[in-house]
């Protein structure tokens, strides 16, 4: 059984001059029509309480392109422009629903630099990419091929902090459901050991952050001296984030690797909602934590179990996994980090994290087949639908004593 899904494709290419200083010029007006309709909405929303409306937006986008000072902006693609301005209309509707934070400003440094088209400012023809105001086609490595007979609806060409372009293409594509099993796996997300199993495996934490800690501290400290504004500066600036580059490609490369392998091996997979964002506030373990990326990981599962026909369950982060007992049921006071292996009152012996593992799993499939206490998945912003957790209950998950 196939489903049709919207995937997207990313592939690295390498522009001409004429290309790099195009995008570049698209990609500062994108950000700066971003902002001024930002700050127009603001005005208004703050000043007034007043809303405008992209339709709005879109008509003073055209009264800007007729100004002396802005009509810089009628020199590259309308394409990506409205795009920008249709982003910015997302961003309040999550805003006013209360789903997400006041839509910030666009920084030249910070944010990352990109340009979305849609298919009236490309052209794509027997495998070649030519985007608007462009007359040659991109240089794409096609690291990976199309769905046969596959047609970009929307390309987004972007630029990351080391100088790497990319452009991402959204297809329609099938995916068949992968063949049924019974099995069923609980994991619990740590630092030392990435994740555990309710089979009792350990998946080592690659630490990616701390085998180029070494060589980023080096790049950062070359960085630290040179002059401000210098082009010294700009190269031992882009040396750093080829070193964060690095350390990101195998990370996700790694988690890409780990999540396909759980969805193809099991039917149910069970995990918990952890507040990653609370979580590394802690100054001891936040760097682990963030090298961990179980946020990331978590966003794999969900999209990769929704694709293959798999079931995600996911458990209340109060839920006592590492301190309740999967012998007797009985859940200990305290279990401070150190402790990694402990013995109940009832004479059994647990490892810390295979313990959870498995409570995780058996609280897993307990909600599951009552249908209570199971979170239902985030879902993308950009579909207009909620992507806020929502809280279930704190006692909708247990296990019964025996």
């Amino acid at each position: 059984m196939t489903r049709q899904v919207k995937r997207a494709f990313r592939y690295r290419f390498y522009p001409t001059d004429k290309q790099a200083a195009e995008l570049s010029r698209t990609f500062g007006c994108v950000r700066l029509v971003y902002n001024k309709a930002l700050e127009e909405r603001t005005r208004a929303w703050y000043g007034e309480q007043r809303r405008i409306s992209y339709v709005q937006s879109s008509a003073a986008l055209t009264e800007w392109k007729k100004t002396e000072e802005l009509a810089f902006l009628s020199e590259v693609s309308s394409v990506p422009l409205q795009q920008a301005l249709r982003h910015l209309q997302t961003a309040f509707a999550n805003f006013f629903a209360q789903r997400v934070k006041y839509p910030r400003f666009k920084s030249k440094k910070r944010s990352r630099a990109s340009a979305e088209y849609t298919r009236s400012g490309f052209t794509f023809r027997d495998g070649k990419l030519t985007l608007a105001k462009m007359a040659a086609p991109l240089d794409i490595r096609w690291s990976r091929p199309l769905p046969e007979g596959a047609v970009p609806t929307t390309v987004t060409v972007s630029r990351d902090s080391a100088g790497r372009w990319f452009v991402s293409m959204l297809c329609d594509d099938r995916v068949t459901r992968a063949p049924a099993t019974t099995n069923a796996v609980g994991i619990d997300a740590g630092i030392t050991s990435l994740v555990t199993l309710s089979s009792g495996e350990k998946v080592t934490n690659p630490r990616h952050e701390r085998r180029d800690r070494a060589r980023l501290a080096r790049a950062q400290r070359e960085l630290s001296r040179k002059a401000k504004g210098s082009n010294n500066r700009a190269k031992a600036r882009r040396r750093v984030a080829e070193v964060h580059a690095r350390i990101a490609d195998r990370r996700r490369d790694f988690l890409h690797k780990l999540s396909t392998r759980l969805v193809r091996e099991n039917q149910t997979v069970v995990i918990e909602d952890l507040t990653v964002r609370n979580l590394i506030k802690n100054g001891k373990l936040a760097r682990g934590i963030s090298d961990a990326a179980w946020g990331e990981l978590r966003s794999m599962l969900e999209y990769k179990c929704a694709w293959y026909g798999r079931e995600l369950v996911v458990i209340d982060r109060w839920f006592p996994s590492s301190k309740l007992c999967g012998a007797c049921g009985r859940v200990r006071e305290k279990l401070p980090l150190n402790v990694r292996e402990w013995t109940c009152d009832c004479g059994a012996v647990h490892d810390r994290d295979v313990n959870a593992a498995r409570n995780i799993l058996t609280a897993g499939l307990a909600v599951s087949a009552c249908g209570d206490g199971v979170r239902p998945q985030r879902e993308s912003s950009r579909t207009g639908r909620s992507s806020v957790k929502q809280e279930p209950p704190r006692a909708t998950v247990g296990i019964p004593r025996l």
